[in-house]
């Protein structure tokens, strides 16, 4: 063995996620196996984000610091055989972003211990990376609940009336060059800002004024990162999908579904100029080919504060709204609807495929870097269909769904979201919008 034997940096407590402004405090311990001299022995706390043209390049064509502090634990001298430790505190900013990393850049922040030894001898280096989370409070965005609808000539007394987050889109159909008519496709959400694990609520409406059925309609959550380097870097990817049924000739349809919000990091991160989070809900056919785009935002305090959507067969908490309010007719009524002659009159889409409701291809203990789920003790925090910590598979910070728990550092490989359906997360997917208005918990239907 050498002479130093140990060279390490802890936190205090073992915590690893802090937030800004907040004290970090731990100790930097040194075990020798023989006596040795030194120059000086410094600690440094450092946050910085850099930018790669190229995919998993660490070398960094643009970088940003945010702090950097050092102290020196102790002067010239030497360090007798043996175990010292040699504690130290520094004050985070209160500025500081949320840790992130991806395949063109990351937000890193760290703890890095030297001790410099004399001339013509190795230096001893350590580091430990912590993370940042700095939460994203959306009822601090503006119209976070909707846009108000236009003001009447007399003003009603009270807010302004607010409505869903909606776009729309017309497109006409054409058939060797001969147009047949056209399609309206309107999208909106019950909401523009959402938390992880809550339920994301879609309806879409379909006026196919043509000859001709369209084809199926497709809502994508997406994900879209943009890095700042010598130009603007854009990754994008898919993080859920549902697949709705098309709409026949002459017929005006209805889409009630809904996505559960995985594990993500949040939007925007706010005090890093070179790298931006959006995310969007598209919605789109593709005969005729029409897209709507709902830009929504991904957060750590809900709306209102409102508690997160629970689970089929969780209950709902005390004075918690239901997770689908139930408007659709019967299905007897459904199909005597979609013989009617009048396009107008509106039928209801069926769901043809979920990426949420897919059969799992990983458990959770098989995701890399992913925690072991907490012993079963019946507490809330250790409910068996949700461990009470998430690993964020596009942000390096942990997420806690629920309860407490001892948090731990995310180690995955996997730096951006992968493919939805192959991904252990949620351990249920959501109910179709036919569940819900059947009243029927998914959990308690006998398997076939």
């Amino acid at each position: 063995m050498g002479r130093v034997q140990l060279f390490e940096i802890s936190l205090s407590h073992g915590r690893v996620v802090y937030s800004p402004g907040e004290p970090l405090a731990g100790t930097v311990r040194v075990r020798l196996g023989a006596p040795l001299p030194f120059r000086a022995i410094r600690v440094t706390c450092t946050g910085s984000c850099g930018v790669s043209n190229k995919a998993n390049d660490t070398a960094w064509v643009v970088e940003e610091g945010y702090f950097n502090s050092s102290l020196s634990l102790a002067d010239k001298g030497s360090l007798p055989a043996g175990e010292h430790s040699f504690p130290f505190q520094f004050l985070l900013p209160a500025t500081a972003p949320t840790s992130f990393e991806g395949p063109f850049g990351k937000i890193v922040h760290q703890v890095r211990a030297a001790i410099h030894t004399p001339r013509f001898s190795k230096d001893h280096k350590c580091s430990l990376v912590f993370y940042i989370l700095s939460p994203l409070n959306l009822n601090s965005i503006p119209d976070i609940e909707g846009s108000s609808l236009p003001t009447p000539a007399k003003p009603l007394p009270g807010p302004p009336p607010k409505q869903p987050n909606v776009a729309s889109a017309t497109k006409k159909f054409s058939y060797k060059l001969v147009k047949t008519g056209s399609v309206v496709l309107t999208a909106s959400t019950d909401l523009r800002g959402y938390v992880v694990g809550q339920a994301l609520q879609l309806h879409a409406d379909i006026e196919n004024q043509s000859g001709k059925d369209t084809s199926p309609v497709v809502a994508s959550l997406l994900q879209k990162v943009s890095y700042k380097a010598k130009r603007w870097i854009h990754d994008v990817r898919t993080i859920a999908e549902v697949e709705g049924a098309g709409v026949k000739a002459w017929r005006r349809a209805q889409w009630h579904e809904q996505i559960l919000v995985p594990a993500l990091p949040q939007s925007a991160l706010p005090g890093c100029s070179l790298i931006h989070i959006d995310y969007y809900l598209q919605v789109s056919l593709k005969a005729p080919e029409a897209t709507v785009t709902l830009p929504v935002f991904i957060g750590n305090i809900a709306v209102n504060h409102a508690p997160l959507s629970p689970r089929p067969g969780l209950g709902l908490p005390p004075g918690a709204p239901p997770l689908v309010v139930p408007s659709a007719p019967p299905q007897e009524e459904a199909e005597a609807a979609a013989g009617s002659p009048h396009f107008l009159d509106p039928v209801f889409l069926s769901t043809k495929s979920h990426s949420q409701q897919q059969p799992l291809l990983a458990t959770w203990s098989s995701v890399p870097g992913a925690p072991e789920p907490c012993p079963q003790d019946g507490s809330p925090a250790s409910h068996p269909l949700r461990p009470p910590l998430c690993i964020s598979t596009g942000a390096t910070v942990p997420y806690f769904a629920e309860g407490s728990g001892e948090p731990v550092p995310t180690t995955s490989t996997l730096i951006l979201p992968p493919e939805y359906s192959s991904w252990g997360y949620p351990y249920e997917a959501p109910p179709s919008y036919e569940q819900s208005c059947g009243g029927v918990d998914p959990s308690l239907t006998p398997e076939s």
